[in-house]
């Protein structure tokens, strides 16, 4: 009677380059939160947006009431021409004044001469004297007019400039680009300067992803970040196989005392906007790269009382045990550190009815049933 043929499932033990990495759980965290308040007290016209919505930064997000506003600036206005008005007024005063008392200064020295020469009285040339010097403290005191109303006209310049600053806050515009969350305030509502906040927005793009490591990791971190930005990968519990990408931006200044942990956090660019503020994800840290690593699948290892092995499958069809040590692993697969070489066939399914020495057949599908020659 032939012996009797196993079927199992086979796989090639390859060489790759294998990238250490290091698993955790993180949390996703905004890049940036703003509460959106009021500058100004009035009441909420219009909101311009819906929960919920995705916003650019300048959009606009609420109006207030600007009437009173509008109306303090045309009163700041208005003050402006009427200093404006004055100033001209008091500049051709100051003009008049001037030729009078540059035409009473000339009379008075054209007096004071006649009184040398005996032609003129020392009480007329003294009245002559006082005119002059009556006009002269007239165009003083217009000068000094003069400077007072522009005076005046900077204080309501800036008057102006504060109530167009005060009728601009009327319309709120999104500060950062992001997503809104629920409406806190209702069109109709009157408002306060920097009370309650209108909305949140949350910044998803960049988005932040936070988690930690074992403190034995910083020494590799710190000095294989310094050489170039470590990659992080994440993916979340729900949809495994959707993942995005990111590099490391910040390693906390202090390790956790409790928890003998570094706090990492990446970055990424979350242009799908696959990654959500709060949500938990799994994060992976690449570090430096395993180069010719023997890999094999995870499902070849078996456990036995001698430790770990795996059926490998010679030139003959026939199986034998050999003892390995195991490495690192990723995914399905796992490195062998030692008791394997690359272009090995190893027995990946069907282990249970094998022993040292058993005629194997390689099969595709893994349900194997007993067939005899």
């Amino acid at each position: 009677m032939a012996a009797m043929v196993v079927p199992v499932s086979v796989a090639k033990v390859e060489q790759q380059s294998v990238p250490t990495e290091l698993r955790v759980v993180g949390t996703v965290e905004a890049s940036a939160i703003v509460q959106v308040k009021s500058q100004i007290a009035g009441q909420l016209d219009r909101v311009a947006f819906t929960e919920g919505q995705n916003v650019k930064q300048g959009d606009l997000l609420f109006v207030i009431d600007p009437r009173p506003y509008q109306d303090a600036l045309q009163q700041a206005e208005a003050a402006v021409n009427r200093d404006r008005a004055q100033i001209a007024q008091s500049e051709a005063s100051l003009a008049r004044d001037s030729a009078q008392a540059k035409f009473a200064e000339t009379d008075a020295a054209r007096y004071a001469e006649m009184v040398k020469e005996g032609i003129a009285s020392k009480e007329q040339s003294e009245q002559f004297r006082a005119n002059a010097d009556v006009a002269r403290e007239a165009a003083r005191a217009t000068e000094a007019t003069i400077a007072s109303a522009k005076a005046a006209l900077e204080q309501d310049l800036a008057a102006v400039a504060a109530a167009r600053l005060n009728l601009s806050y009327c319309e709120i515009h999104a500060p950062l680009s992001g997503r809104t969350g629920n409406l806190l305030v209702h069109a109709g509502n009157l408002v306060k300067v920097n009370d309650v906040p209108l909305v949140v927005i949350h910044q998803v793009a960049p988005i932040f992803v936070n988690f930690s490591v074992p403190e034995q990791h910083l020494a590799a971190i710190r000095r294989l970040n310094a050489v170039h930005p470590l990659a992080v990968r994440v993916f979340s519990s729900d949809n495994p196989g959707r993942i995005a990408e990111g590099r490391l931006t910040v390693i906390d200044n202090a390790v956790d005392s409790n928890t003998g942990t570094i706090h990492l956090k990446a970055t990424f660019d979350n242009r799908d906007g696959m990654l959500w503020p709060g949500q938990f994800v799994t994060a992976v840290l690449t570090l430096d790269t395993i180069q010719n690593a023997a890999v094999a699948p995870t499902e070849a290892v078996q456990n036995g009382q001698q430790g770990q092995f795996v059926y490998v499958v010679d030139p003959g069809n026939k199986v034998a045990l050999r003892p390995v040590s195991v490495g690192r692993t990723f995914g399905e697969k796992v490195v062998i550190d030692k008791g394997l070489a690359p272009g090995d066939t190893v027995v990946t399914d069907g282990q249970l009815r094998l022993f040292p020495g058993a005629s194997v057949r390689a099969v595709a599908s893994p349900s194997l049933t007993t067939e005899r020659p």
